[in-house]
């Protein structure tokens, strides 16, 4: 990508902490959904969904890995791009997560959250919950995500705010993600939810190996997801990101090559590493077309009672009386370019 002139060269030898910062374990792949912007289920034709679909991770495995990572504390996420209310032993998964002091934040699409689940949600300290919603009205939300239940999702919402009451978790917030068929609704979408929930969360789509809708002309520089997000497929597989929805790159399985700390530092991750701050991207297939890397620093602005950060792909919106179920992991691999703010 051709540079500004205005970047200096690249970092070097990014340090790499022992374990990821940020987990993504696939508990089950499976969604109730058929969304057509989903590169996963939205597929159905797909001949690799035969033999990916449905498979899960069991409750032990889980936990091997969580009691490996438990002591760097990381940012633990249930599910990649499917639905994670579909796992088997959820609430189990959920309380093991919690029982070792980890911060736990996930994205559904509500369609399985009743009164009981959100009270669980209460009750087990989930940090926070996204619902992805993606439209105004029921005729677009039909076009992006095959249903037209809008009222149905907007209950899962209310119940999620109405079991949390006057408590601090879990910290509630909304989605959209942009695309031709819902772009004129944005607007009204913000408006709407930034009212309601603690944050709204405005992102790019991701298709064709890439974000059509980042544009940039700075210089490229390495994916920060390399140095603090691990992805783990439900047979323990380790993706180079999450963005590999099918698990086709294998950096190491945490289940049969010495665990999270070994994949972590072994030789698929460092390649790749290396690869990147060499600025030898097209070495790399899958990351050589992505734009992923500009999401990682956020620009920040104060603007009618929001805490508004912007990054090339993704927009929070964040309520500033709700910031004090906000704390810093929550962050995930996303840098602040200053340190006063707290949101997503």
């Amino acid at each position: 990508m051709a540079s500004d002139g205005s970047d200096s060269a690249v970092e070097k030898s990014i340090p790499v902490p022992e374990l990821p910062t940020r987990v993504l374990l696939d508990l089950r792949t499976d969604c109730n959904l058929k969304c057509p912007m989903c590169i996963v289920h939205g597929e159905t034709d797909d001949p690799r969904l035969k033999s990916f679909l449905r498979r899960s991770m069991s409750l032990d495995q889980a936990r091997l890995v969580l009691d490996e990572v438990m002591a760097a504390r990381p940012l633990i996420q249930p599910n990649l791009w499917s639905e994670p209310l579909l796992a088997h032993d959820f609430k189990r998964h959920i309380r093991a997560m919690k029982e070792r002091g980890l911060t736990v934040a996930l994205n559904t699409n509500g369609l399985l959250l009743r009164e009981e689940m959100a009270q669980f949600f209460v009750d087990a300290k989930v940090d926070s919950i996204s619902v992805s919603i993606d439209a105004t009205t029921r005729e677009t939300l039909k076009k992006v995500r095959g249903i037209d239940k809008l009222e149905k999702i907007h209950r899962a919402v209310a119940l999620l705010l109405s079991a949390r009451g006057d408590k601090l978790t879990p910290r509630v917030g909304v989605s959209f993600t942009l695309q031709d068929a819902n772009r004129h609704e944005r607007d009204e979408f913000v408006n709407i939810w930034a009212e309601r929930v603690d944050f709204v969360r405005v992102g790019e789509l991701f298709e064709n190996g890439h974000f059509p809708g980042i544009k940039t002309a700075v210089r490229r520089r390495p994916c920060q997801s390399l140095y603090t997000t691990m992805a783990i497929q439900t047979n323990g597989n380790v993706s180079i990101c999450c963005l590999d929805g099918f698990g086709e790159t294998n950096m190491g399985n945490v289940f049969t090559d010495g665990g999270v700390k070994a994949v972590w530092n072994g030789e698929a991750f460092r390649r790749v590493r290396e690869l990147h701050e060499a600025e030898r991207y097209s070495e790399v297939p899958f990351c050589q077309n992505c734009d992923r890397w500009l999401s990682y620093q956020y620009e920040e602005e104060i603007k009618d009672g929001l805490l508004i950060r912007r990054s090339a792909e993704y927009t929070y919106y964040n309520r500033l009386d709700k910031l004090q179920n906000w704390h810093g992991s929550l962050l995930g691999s996303h840098t602040l370019t200053k340190p006063a703010a707290a949101a997503e």
